[in-house]
């Protein structure tokens, strides 16, 4: 009788990064052919600035034939020889993921269409929003558990300690401000490093605070843009992920940028969450390494 398990893999993703040398890659490589390894993909990039090298490496093992932990210990071996930070995921694991919002809904309904059919391997647990339910009555949101915290100066570190409790409790991994209008305090930034993305509306630098598109107006901006980054304590200065502009001209009003502007912000968020679940996003200082499909 034939096994049904015979033939089956499972496909990993390893990503890393370390200081360049000679042999890192023939390393990787005889590692894990040496555990029946397969490499589907491989890229790789070695920023001379810096000297360092970042890689993401798509494999796979024969299902039953080697424990996670094995995997992990042979790169466990490597990392200390080549002074290496590297993380393994499942290929088909879905990201737990919180999505917080404010009114704008836009950048919420498209992530969850995306979610629905396939095309983005998150897994969303919560969504987190200053405004209460009714003022999404008109979206499904899936049996997804919805948290109404809303945020005054005078409740803002009790708001975000419930927060930081509803990304533990549900073992998220990302955390997705999608067009959520509300600044993060440091502490909040510095718990969610690495794992929290923003959109912010403009291609950054660009123009700040109130009314970003009629301030683009005002200017006679032939482009406008949306960026998608890491956030970080220094507002609207982390690490930027994916960026996009649409051509603007004379006679668009500034209610055309701002349909302009929002079809923009829903594209590059999501391409940055997927990004991000695809493990494509390695940090690298005040930048990223994206490899793109």
């Amino acid at each position: 009788m034939s096994d049904p398990a015979a033939g089956v893999r499972l496909s990993y993703v390893l990503t890393l990064s370390c200081p360049n040398q000679p042999g890192i890659v023939a390393a990787i490589s005889q590692a894990l052919f040496e555990l029946g390894g397969d490499i589907a993909g491989a890229q790789q990039f070695d920023e001379r600035e810096s000297r360092i090298f970042f890689m993401r490496v798509v494999f796979s093992v024969p299902a039953g034939g080697v424990e996670r932990a094995v995997l992990e210990q042979a790169l466990a071996a490597l990392a200390a020889r080549f002074d290496m930070e590297w993380s393994l995921r499942a290929s088909l694991l879905p990201t737990r993921t919180v999505i917080m919002v404010s009114r704008f809904d836009h950048c919420l309904v498209d992530l969850l269409y995306r979610w629905r059919i396939g095309e983005l391997a998150i897994a969303p647990v919560a969504i987190i929003a200053n405004h209460p339910r009714e003022t999404y009555a008109h979206i499904d949101l899936d049996g997804i558990p919805f948290h109404y915290l809303p945020v005054t100066a005078a409740t803002k570190a009790a708001q975000e300690a419930r927060m930081a409790e509803i990304v533990r409790e549900t073992g998220a991994e990302l955390v997705v401000l999608a067009r959520y209008m509300q600044i993060l305090s440091d502490s909040m930034s510095a718990r969610l490093a690495g794992r929290c993305i923003n959109i912010h509306h403009s291609f950054l630098p660009g123009f700040k605070g109130a009314r970003p598109y009629h301030q683009a107006f005002a200017r006679g901006v032939k482009l406008i843009g949306a960026t998608a980054h890491f956030v970080t304590p220094d507002l609207d200065e982390g690490p930027i992920i994916e960026q996009d502009v649409e051509r603007i001209t004379h006679a668009d009003t500034p209610d055309d940028l701002i349909r302009k502007g929002r079809d923009i912000e829903r594209r590059v968020l999501a391409r940055a969450v997927r990004y991000f679940t695809e493990c494509r996003v390695i940090p690298n200082g005040r930048k990223t390494i994206v490899f793109n499909p």
